[in-house]
């Protein structure tokens, strides 16, 4: 007797699938996706070869094997490179030179989470429209069919290693290694110790459960695991990688946490010294310092905020060119010829290695000779799938509103608002909020930043906040400023 076919459609999100595994979807559900992408990548290409790996859960395995299944329905060819990270399989489109790729992950979702992130052009991941499109070939069950193979490659692992061992340092630095047990243990020490680092391990052996802190490297808890180990060390930075490698935290030497929207900004002066004349990309939730760096400016560059998510930044970064992009999230995208485009935490690591390896300062330093600014951590109200687009449609007309009356907040007025993803809005003194609907999960994102004081960053999120639960429709937060 064949498995109930079970698929929640609100795990189809903006640029990647995600659901609860298997309360929101089965093995039978994961087959129907698996057929779903076969048939949008059969539509473009024949006889298509499809790279597929996936991260360190204890169902991760069991969910590719399915999804395989269905990829091969359709008449995919499918080479599995086994454990590894997004930007690995990201990797492996560029040198194996296959036709799309697809990783089974829940990159720094909760335990209980699955997901698939997944391409076709080489360096993009789905947007909104290709989701859309996958959504109703997998509900309408409009497949096409085939037959497939199916290939595995074995210690495809040392072959990315090797691609990212080649960004050596001069330098001896010391750097902590934090990984929450995810998939990044098995890859980042390694790297950064071929790289020239000394390297102190946190967390790095693999352990689906996640015995301490969820891998994420947001999470104030991870955050201060790694702050204590940097300063008991001596460590010159410290590093956090999310469950599927594709993101970094980034601690200095005094034990910091910083935000990697201003480790983005170093990046940015430092690169723009070399490449002038540039682009950067950046999302509505970063920092407000970019648009007047004097740096930035001197070197002729420009910058541009976008949609926030990974595929819409890396999208954002190919179409216009740009030679690198940075999120919040610690998403960073570097281009030719700092790299293929995509997001890779690593990679990112290595690039601030070699931002202190050409600088004489300590990074404490760098990031002191930014501008002062008070921010927020991301925060995250819960909001149901079916309700949070309206609330921010809501939320949205009363900002506006509030701009076009003059209405104050903390005896500042609205002077300028952005609504490419969310609405962002910025006060007269450059202090801003941000308000928008996560793209992963049942909630909200708000981040909040002022220049003048820790106490106007607070209002402005008592401002959201009141907005907020004037709505009745939200719960409680993950973390709180």
């Amino acid at each position: 007797m064949s498995e109930t076919i079970k698929i929640d459609p609100f795990g189809f999100r903006e640029y990647d699938a995600r659901w609860l595994y298997p309360k929101n979807i089965n093995g039978a559900g994961i087959s129907e996706v698996g057929k779903g992408f076969g048939t949008q990548i059969i539509k473009t290409k024949k006889n298509p070869r499809v790279a597929v790996g996936y991260d360190y859960r204890s169902y991760s395995e069991e969910v590719k094997d399915n999804f395989v299944k269905g990829l091969i329905s359709t008449g995919c060819n499918v080479e599995d490179i086994g454990l590894c990270l997004s930007p690995t399989i990201y990797f492996s489109q560029f040198d194996l030179n296959c036709d799309a790729v697809a990783m089974i992950t829940a990159s720094h979702n909760e335990n209980g989470w699955t997901g698939i992130k997944m391409g076709i052009q080489k360096g993009l991941t789905h947007c909104y429209e290709e989701m859309r499109d996958l959504k109703e070939i997998v509900l309408n069950r409009k497949f096409v069919t085939g037959d497939g193979t199916y290939k595995k490659i074995d210690n495809y692992r040392l072959k990315y290693i090797e691609h990212l061992s080649k960004n050596k340092i001069n330098k001896k630095l010391k750097v902590v290694v934090a990984c929450g047990n995810g998939t990044a243990g098995i890859f980042a020490p390694e790297i950064l110790r071929n790289i020239g680092c000394e390297v102190i391990e946190l967390d790095c052996n693999l352990d689906f459960n996640f015995p301490k802190y969820n891998p994420n490297p947001e999470d104030l808890k991870m955050l201060h695991e790694i702050a204590k180990c940097v300063k008991e060390n001596n460590a010159h930075v410290g590093f956090g990688f999310d469950g599927d490698g594709d993101r970094v935290g980034v601690i200095d030497e005094l034990g910091s946490e910083i935000f990697a929207d201003k480790i983005g900004l170093l990046l940015a002066r430092n690169i723009s010294k070399k490449y002038p004349k540039n682009k950067f990309i950046v999302d509505v939730k970063s920092t407000g310092l970019y648009e007047n760096d004097d740096i930035l400016k001197k070197n002729e560059c420009k910058t541009i905020y976008w949609k926030t998510g990974h595929s819409y930044i890396k999208r954002k970064v190919n179409e216009d060119n740009a030679i690198a992009g940075f999120e919040k999230s610690g998403h960073f995208f570097f281009n030719q010829p700092l790299g293929y485009g995509y997001d890779d935490g690593i990679n990112s690591a290595i690039q601030v290695c070699n931002l202190l390896d050409n600088e004489e300062f300590k990074l404490s330093k760098l990031i002191g000779s930014l501008p002062k600014t008070y921010q927020s951590p991301t925060m995250g109200p819960f909001c149901k799938d079916e309700e949070k687009y309206a609330v921010i449609e809501e939320i949205t007309k009363k900002i506006l509103n509030f701009k076009e009356t003059g209405q104050k907040i903390d005896d500042e007025v609205i002077n300028k608002v952005l609504t490419v993803n969310g609405i962002r809005f910025s006060l007269s003194d450059g202090s801003w909020g941000l308000i928008r609907a996560s793209s992963n999960k049942p909630s909200l994102v708000i981040v909040t930043e002022s220049p003048t004081s820790d106490k106007r960053k607070e209002k402005i999120f008592n401002f959201i906040d009141n907005l907020l639960q004037d709505t009745g429709k939200i719960g409680e937060y993950d973390q709180k400023i």
